[in-house]
């Protein structure tokens, strides 16, 4: 499975991208739990995923925060 380009998407878009992996990771690890993975290697690029989208969505946090100064 491709990479998922982050820097395109809005907050929004973000957050259920987010919520899609999350679903996918929790689903494989049940099935690591009761049987055997085609894809062990998928659980690792599913957690790398989630982490791109969270510092995607902290930036965009950032970005619109107003600084005070």
């Amino acid at each position: 499975m491709a990479k998922t380009v982050f820097s395109d998407l809005s907050a929004q878009e973000l957050k259920a991208k987010s919520l899609d992996l999350r679903q996918e990771l929790f689903n494989l690890t049940l099935q690591k739990a009761t049987a055997r993975l085609e894809k062990p290697h998928r659980i690792r690029e599913l957690r790398k995923e989630i982490a791109r989208g969270q510092t995607r969505l902290t930036e965009l946090r950032k970005k619109t925060a107003a600084p005070k100064a």
